[in-house]
């Protein structure tokens, strides 16, 4: 363990001097060695630090994080710069946009991308695409020698990730633990040390296709399905929706509201594993790291997920840096997307508004098609909303920041509008957008026993029953009236806090106005009661435990997450609760 504070090794989760929590991994900073022309990984606890351990000479502070550059990407550098194949046989590596070739620093700025030619730059890579293959040799000797520099600080981190991996197994056979595959390369680590350290072959793997994917990232995946025949690799996808028919209705995703990831990644992933695992309880080892986002560095290395129910998330290589990852993969000789190849640093849904712009204009090279399809789209979009100037709303990046359903028709649907009914107490008249159907009964299972047989028949009432007592709690009555087009009346009947369960009733009506098959529902549910889809929101009165998380804020925002996403200003006029 390490003291952040008093800086130096602790063996408690406290340090015994100031009392500071420790933290895991103990902090590295790369050097650089002139001789060698490779980077050397030291923990700041190393008394050799400043030497180099093969030639021993004297090494450089480089900085903190650092990666290859593979010679696809070396050779865009190059033609950047106006000079191809200039730095052939030179040692390169890369932290951001700033680049280090043989030690010394360079940088691409923003406005270099953005003022280059992407048709230009693709032709000219054309152009020496042969010769640049030919510098792979000089390449793998550099790293060779990078591998043999940094030897002892890979045998620590393998040494230390089969031990975690192995305590965090306990208690869980190997046909409870899953990897999470999506390509990139930290699951790829992952999947390496996962079967090593458990010594399976067979452990299951689930790639989630949330159908953006790299179109290198699907051909990863189906080289690592024929070179690993022995391990289980389901796919999971989302079948039912189709991303640019979703953006139609509900606008395209931005980072507050990346409705994609619970549509398309999330969700078809709970789905595989209920459907492998039902309700066993499973163990899945993550490529999740601390360094790569603020967000992350504030999680666990093993904790319960908050997204998939009944399911303990591990991350083996959490306190890892990039070129930890990279000094792991080169020595294991691992195959791996080759979209890094390029230049790429993540590798996930290729148009997420989380991309940087290197990663955009890494798209309009070797994506063009692709990338002006969704500009086009980006573009029309911010004309259908009303955006005064679409073009730069869409080029400088501002729809990334979108927030609620402004100008999206669907807006309409999460607003919950509703009276307080006149001649009954504890009852609303809500507004439907659609007919009452035996869907909208069905969302009433959470709270009890739907019983069309008791209710009064006159008047076409279904009451919902008390799931012990067999007591009626609430009243469903078709209702007509000239303010709403399409209204039901719901009364709460023998409860004691009337504003909650009205409140929870209201997520339900939400639900059937706005429902528009992300699967939040379906991830939220640990019994997995509840489907949708293209035959609508079904929830199993047989497996229903009755748990209510699928009625609180607590676990699906707004009740419903399509509320979250295009919550607008005037959505919340006819709320009487702060939490709707």
């Amino acid at each position: 363990m390490w003291c952040k504070i008093c800086n130096k090794i602790v063996n408690d989760k406290k340090c015994p001097d100031c009392g500071n929590r420790t933290q895991e991994d103990i902090p590295i900073k790369v050097y650089w060695c002139d001789t060698c022309s490779i980077p050397i990984i030291k923990e700041v606890n190393d008394k050799t630090i400043h030497q180099c351990p093969l030639c021993e000479d004297e090494i450089k502070y480089i900085g903190k994080d650092l990666r290859p550059v593979f010679p696809e990407e070396r050779l865009l550098i190059e033609v950047l710069k106006d000079k191809p194949l200039k730095y052939k046989d030179a040692s390169v590596w890369s932290s951001a946009n700033r680049y280090y070739i043989n030690g010394s620093r360079y940088r691409i700025s923003t406005k270099e991308m953005k003022e280059a030619n992407p048709n230009k730059i693709r032709n000219q890579i054309l152009k020496y695409q042969e010769k640049n293959k030919n510098t792979y040799n000089g390449f793998y000797e550099i790293i060779k020698k990078f591998i043999k520099a940094n030897k002892e600080r890979l045998n620590k981190l393998k040494n230390e990730a089969h031990s975690f991996i192995q305590k965090s197994r306990e208690g869980y056979k190997d046909i409870q633990v899953i990897v999470s595959f999506s390509g990139g390369k930290d699951s790829t680590v992952v999947s390496d040390l996962v079967m090593k350290a458990l010594s399976n072959p067979k452990i299951v793997h689930i790639f989630g296709n949330t159908t953006l994917e790299f179109p290198l990232t699907i051909e990863y995946k189906d080289r690592f399905r024929k070179n690993n025949p022995k391990t289980i690799l389901r796919e999971a996808k989302n079948t039912d929706q189709e991303f640019y028919t979703v953006c139609d209705e509900i606008g395209p995703p931005s980072r507050v509201m990346r409705w994609c990831c619970t549509m398309f990644k999330t969700g078809p992933i709970n789905r595989v594993i209920s459907s492998i695992f039902r309700e066993k309880s499973v163990l899945t080892f993550y490529g999740i790291r601390k360094f790569e986002s603020t967000s992350r560095s504030k999680y666990d290395r093993i904790y319960d997920s908050p997204k998939i129910l009944k399911q303990k998330v591990a991350a083996p290589i959490f306190n890892w840096r990039d070129i930890d990852l990279w000094l792991y993969m080169l020595a294991e000789n691992l195959d791996f997307n080759d979209a890094y190849r390029l230049g790429y640093d993540r590798v996930g849904c290729w148009c997420c508004p989380n991309n940087s712009e290197r990663s955009h204009f890494l798209n309009e090279i070797y994506m063009p098609d692709q990338t002006k399809k969704w500009r086009n789209y980006l573009i029309d979009f911010a004309k259908k909303i009303g955006k005064p100037d679409p073009e730069v709303y869409v080029d400088s990046g501002n729809w990334k920041a979108r927030q609620g359903g402004y100008g999206v028709d669907a807006a309409k649907d999460v607003k919950i509008v509703y009276t307080n009914c006149t001649t009954e107490v504890n009852a609303k008249i809500y507004s439907l957008n659609r007919p009452l159907s035996d869907e909208f009964y069905n969302l009433f299972i959470p709270f009890g026993k739907v019983s069309k047989e008791l209710g009064r028949k006159l008047i076409g009432e279904v009451l919902v029953l008390h799931p012990k007592t067999n007591i009626p709690i609430i009243s469903i009555q078709p209702f007509k009236t000239d303010e709403y087009e399409t209204s039901v009346k719901i009364q709460t009947l023998n409860v004691k806090d009337y504003d909650k369960v009205q409140r929870m009733i209201s997520y339900q009506v939400r639900k059937y106005n706005a429902c528009k098959k992300c699967l939040g529902c379906e991830t939220v549910c640990i019994y997995r009661a509840i489907k949708v889809g293209n035959d609508g929101y079904k929830i199993d009165e047989n497996k229903c435990k009755r748990c209510m998380k699928c009625v609180t804020a607590k676990h699906l925002e707004y009740g419903c997450l399509m509320g979250k996403y295009l919550f607008t200003a005037s959505s919340s006029e006819e709320d009487n609760w702060s939490e709707i």
